[in-house]
């Protein structure tokens, strides 16, 4: 039995994901560098970890000393709850009212998305912890910075335990005159409201508005939890965010796929879906097992993108398949199904980064990776 689970758990037969454990506490500790002593990291680990493994990555930070985390929603709190992951955590997106009861047995703490949210969480008659978010600016979540009467309601609420107050800033990653002003009136928005409250008698206990951009950007307003997100896994939003700061950060992971076969596409041929692709010459094609569904793009199709085979790149040939992706190794020597390709890493001296492949998908990072598909096996190294 024994060898039979090890060959089911064999996590390099096909397509995989390599986290390497060692950046990821260097990036923990980059960022805490840059806060207060008095200012935790509550890391966003929703959308599985930014496409990581949650699992994977919130043992990791636990064992780095992490102890609150945030998720986008109830299902992904009780996913941590069962793997034995402690601490707070923070739902920060909707929890339908016939799943509060689940907030109160995996202790899980609630966004307070709006007044009447509030008030359906308290009707729920069991005790909750819950954390309020403030509208300084973004208009898309959480209670109005002006309608201090309903903020003052929700603490007084009988049901609800007020364990914190936020707001996002949603123009933190960018930094022109217009955006720095923008930033800088949530931020005054937030604190005046917190200012009034104490003033009533209700201190906040814990006030967070900083994400990832935030921590670079705006140090001043570090509060009691920074929100990390994209930062935690080694790069930021677009890769000249990256660069900028890349003698702190390190990326987390690598993307890797084997090559299935590997044939001959005779001058004329066709490769591929919908007839995109005809050799003009004699050359070698590749079909390596991954493909939209594990997450590339399939806008990297007919060469956009490429992947890394012996340190060499290899263009992608025709559209990438549902399960498969060809790509051109005409000019690579002794390539055979069973080797490796990379898709997001090194290669010998080569490098693709997810800041590339989020380049020419014209998107984000972010969406890059928290679209890396279930079946993609991770190995934490």
């Amino acid at each position: 039995m024994n060898g039979e689970k090890g060959v089911e758990d064999y996590a390099y037969g096909r397509a995989w994901l390599e986290l390497d454990s060692t950046a990821l506490r260097r990036n923990v500790e980059a960022l805490r560098r840059r806060l207060p002593a008095s200012c935790k990291l509550m890391p966003a680990v929703k959308a599985d970890a930014y496409g990581h493994g949650l699992e994977l990555i919130a043992r990791e930070l636990q064992k780095a000393g992490v102890d609150a985390f945030c998720v986008a929603c109830v299902q992904e709190g009780i996913q941590l709850r069962k793997q034995g992951i402690a601490g707070e955590i923070l739902v920060l997106g909707y929890t339908h009212p016939k799943q509060f009861e689940l907030l109160n047995i995996y202790r899980l703490t609630q966004t307070v998305i709006d007044y009447d949210y509030a008030k359906q969480l308290n009707a729920c008659g069991k005790k909750l912890h819950v954390h309020i978010g403030i509208d300084t600016g973004m208009h898309r979540l959480g209670i109005r910075s002006e309608c201090l009467d309903q903020v003052l309601a929700v603490y007084q609420m009988e049901h609800l335990c007020v364990d914190g107050m936020f707001t996002h800033l949603c123009a933190a990653d960018m930094m022109a005159a217009r955006d720095i002003s923008y930033t800088d009136g949530q931020a005054e928005a937030f604190y005046q409201l917190a200012g009034q409250l104490k003033e009533r008698g209700y201190p906040c206990p814990k006030i967070h508005m900083q994400a990832s951009y935030g921590v670079f950007h705006y140090p001043q307003y570090a509060g009691d939890y920074a929100r990390v997100g994209i930062a935690l896994y080694g790069v930021l939003g677009t890769k000249e965010d990256t660069l900028r700061w890349q003698e702190e950060l390190q990326p987390v992971l690598s993307l890797k796929a084997r090559i299935a076969t590997v044939r001959t596409l005779y001058q004329g041929e066709s490769a591929g879906y919908g007839i995109q692709f005809t050799a003009k010459h004699d050359m070698r094609i590749a079909t390596l097992a991954i493909g939209y569904a594990d997450g590339l793009p399939r806008t990297l199709s007919s060469g956009v993108g490429s992947v890394l085979v012996d340190g060499q790149r290899a263009p992608v040939v025709g559209r990438i398949c549902m399960d498969q992706t060809t790509v051109d190794v005409s000019g690579i020597l002794h390539v055979q199904a069973g080797d490796e390709a990379v898709l997001i890493g090194h290669s010998g001296s080569q490098e693709i980064s997810v800041c590339d492949i989020a380049a020419q998908a014209g998107t984000i990072t972010n969406e890059i990776l928290s679209r890396m598909g279930a079946r993609l096996e991770r190995v934490c190294l």
